[in-house]
């Protein structure tokens, strides 16, 4: 790496705290029940508890979700026998990717001590503290005996990651390979170069999914690995040594169909490629230099597929995309270990993800070019975030099928909905609005239908079965961006296209529009050219007229100006005075919804209350009871200032018309999350618990406080969601995501079901 590149890593392993981990309490510590709850006398319950049935411990401890990252620092990363202390901040990084990817929580343990047994001693002694051990940078052979004996002693998960989370990916990548290619498993060849851990266990593996152990050569610093070469051979090398008077790495590459290199930099040679098979897959995995560079392949060999352990090529081997999820699964059906029947499972899975259309977030990655399945991406990327809902339940399910899940699954549709929470955050709180969805899925009109983020997410609410799209946009445009992207959006089908510029309907709309903004200062002539080039009047006229049942609109420039565009078209509710909008941040302690975040800029007392109750209704389409606070500077009537009497005002109205909702006000919003806090302000007050529907006086103190709580906490957003039109449509911001687009598809469709 370059200094600039080290100085970057070093400042952010430093700031704003050093490291990249931190151990928080789930549970409030506030009172002093809470505390003698938590410690004494309160946990002598627990304990004993547990004295009655050790399984407890996973219902009554953090036990069943927390897995130990182990070393003795003799092999981290290619740095070598650095030592335990050098080799934290590897592990303490590995702990941050468990708890990033797959919500488990890690300590990072770094032991001082080379010698196996008392190394194999020292873990086996923390099995009462965790529900895995992954083990992490151990060197071989050491590695193999150390794996070996403590799978044997720990009746739960132990998985060193060098080896079957290298083999796992690695096996996957060929799996689609030879499907590219045509051939399959139980007919190639393989020549390694590199017989250590990982190396093995990547052969191992694959000659279980099928690969003939004659079918494999190995090679190593010292040569082939042949039958007598060495008198003490391990066991595992010496299953694939043959007699042979083949001697080194070229003498045994003709016809290979599968190179697999762990070994080190450019020991493959560029004279060497055409020795291989027709059509190779080339697996150079050593780091931070292959074995040989992509370029050189691409160059002489361009019917070969290639990958490596880089991030900056094509088809990366990353662990990352096995040990969080399988390590989800394993513990969630509380697995004694890790079998060969679950690295098999976690295999298929990965493969099949690589062959499904691409995600949002990988297509950002990639700069916005998403990859579809081929020589260049016939393994996901690392931050699909569909890993875990296809590798943890085939993994679950692989340990209930081979017999060592202690705590089996019972519904799978249950937990695929609790893998959801890893995935978006969002599923949680969306769950109900997407069944509602589902029940009665309406026509949605997608304004921006040439955008790449509305047709992902197109695809998304048409695989979930949410709606039946509409997209606004050229015909011949959407059909090769759907092609560009690797959708398999049905154009004409499942999915509708509108073009305003020459779909026949688009004369008698146009017609439609001029007589509702004729007498608005838009001339003829302005509205027909708005209807042709402002997607937003288009699909909001497909709404008006009744072609559709819901709109999405904007997504990109001035939110307002989308607004500006859609009010005159869709009329507000006859019960309504105004419009508004709420929005959802939904954080790791649950959602709360703000208001007015977008269109009122000073709303009046009435119309405070009038958004109560609309706000009310729409919280409740989430599943959510609805509490209410109205927010302010002052505590209880402590400022006569004017926005605070107007929130006393409009707590006023709002009791008198919804004498049904939970509310009080004015407040702090200290006061609003903390029942405790009010109890002392207030002994009477009526809102029980937290808040989760923060009303505020103004749209400046709304937006920011949603805004910069965003920012700060990393929340999700959800909307804004317009409350108050007679029809549902929705404008979206301009940092509206493919999930967000989804998420607000599901909003307007119960909507309609609520009408």
């Amino acid at each position: 790496m370059d200094d600039d590149f080290r100085r970057a890593a070093l400042d952010y392993h430093r700031f704003p705290q050093p490291g990249k981990l931190s151990v928080e309490p789930t549970k409030r510590m506030a009172t002093a029940r809470d505390l003698s709850l938590a410690y004494s006398p309160g946990v002598a319950a627990a304990c004993e508890a547990i004295v009655e049935d050790p399984e407890a411990a996973r219902d009554l401890t953090g036990r069943g979700n927390l897995v130990a990252v182990i070393t003795n620092g003799t092999a981290v990363l290619g740095l070598g026998a650095i030592g335990p202390l050098a080799g934290k901040p590897v592990m303490d990084g590995k702990a941050a990717l468990f708890k990033k990817f797959a919500g488990i929580d890690v300590f990072d343990i770094e032991v001082d001590e080379r010698d196996p047994a008392r190394f194999i001693e020292i873990v086996a002694a923390l099995e009462p503290t965790f529900g895995g051990i992954n083990l992490e940078d151990i060197k071989a052979p050491e590695c193999f005996e150390i794996e070996r004996a403590l799978r044997a002693r720990m009746k739960i998960p132990v998985f060193h990651d060098d080896q079957h989370g290298t083999a796992i990916v690695c096996a996957a990548a060929v799996r689609n390979a030879l499907v590219l290619q045509g051939k399959n498993l139980k007919d190639v060849k393989l020549v390694t170069s590199g017989a250590g851990a990982a190396a093995m266990a990547c052969v191992d593996l694959l000659v279980s999914m099928g690969l003939p152990v004659e079918n494999v050569t190995l090679t190593d610093i010292k040569g082939v690995v042949y039958a007598g070469r060495d008198p003490d051979m391990a066991e595992n090398m010496a299953r694939y040594a043959r007699p042979t008077d083949a001697r080194t790495l070229p003498d045994v590459l003709p016809g290979a169909d599968i190179f697999l290199g762990l070994s080190a930099p450019r020991v493959f040679k560029p004279e060497w490629l055409p020795l291989l098979g027709e059509k190779p897959l080339i697996l150079a995995m050593a780091n931070p230099e292959p074995e040989i560079l992509p370029e050189l392949v691409a160059r002489d060999r361009p019917d070969a597929i290639m990958a490596t352990g880089r991030s900056d090529y094509p088809n990366q081997v990353n662990n990352v995309l096995c040990f969080p999820f399988i390590f989800r699964g394993a513990l969630d059906v509380g697995a004694s270990e890790i079998n060969e029947a679950m690295k098999v499972a976690a295999v298929e899975a990965i493969a099949e993800l690589a062959r499904a259309e691409t995600s949002e977030e990988v297509a950002r990655a990639y700069g916005g070019a998403a990859p579809s399945f081929g020589a260049g991406y016939i393994i996901p990327a690392p931050f699909d975030p569909r890993l875990i809902l296809t590798v943890a339940p085939a993994v679950a399910k692989a340990a209930m099928d081979s017999g060592v899940a202690r705590r089996p699954i019972t519904d799978f549709d249950a937990y695929l909905r609790q893998l959801e929470r890893f995935v978006y955050r969002s599923g949680q709180l969306m769950r109900p609005v997407f069944e509602r969805a589902r029940k009665a899925p309406a026509r949605v009109a997608y304004a921006e239908g040439e955008d790449d983020r509305v047709l992902r997410a197109v695809q998304t609410v048409v695989d979930e079965g949410l709606a039946q799209p509409v997209l606004v946009g050229r015909r011949d445009v959407i059909a090769r961006k759907v092609a560009e992207i690797g959708l398999r959006l049905d154009l004409g089908g499942a999915v509708e296209v509108f073009d305003p510029t020459t779909d026949e309907a688009a004369a008698v709309l146009t017609d439609r529009y001029r007589a509702l903004v004729g007498r608005r200062g838009v001339s003829p002539q302005a509205a027909a050219l708005r209807f042709r080039t402002r997607p937003t009047v288009a699909a909001a006229m497909l709404l008006e007229a009744g072609k559709v049942d819901a709109a999405l609109v904007g997504g990109g420039g001035d939110w307002w100006k989308h607004m500006s565009y859609a009010l005159p078209i869709v009329p507000r509710r006859a019960d309504a005075e105004r419009v508004y909008a709420m929005s959802a941040l939904i954080l790791p302690r649950g959602a709360l919804f703000f208001g007015d975040t977008h269109v009122n800029v000073d709303p009046t007392a009435e119309q405070v209350a009038e958004m109560a109750g609309l706000a009310a209704e729409e919280v409740r389409h989430f599943g959510v009871t609805p509490r209410i606070a109205l927010l302010s500077h002052s505590n209880f009537g402590a400022s006569n200032s004017p926005t605070a009497r107007k929130m006393r005002d409009a707590l006023a109205l709002i009791r008198a018309r919804h004498p049904e909702l939970e509310v009080d006000g004015e407040m702090h919003g200290d006061a609003a999350l903390s029942q405790a806090l009010r109890d002392r302000l207030v002994p009477d007050g009526q809102l029980k618990g937290s808040a989760n529907l923060l009303l505020m006086p103004n749209l400046d103190a709304a937006n920011i406080s949603l805004t910069l709580l965003a920012a700060a906490t990393e929340g999700l957003l959800v909307g804004p969601i317009l409350l108050g039109l007679s029809k549902p449509l929705h404008v979206l911001t301009p940092a509206a995501t493919a999930r967000g687009i989804v998420n607000l598809t599901a909003v307007a469709v119960a909507q309609v079901a609520a009408d």
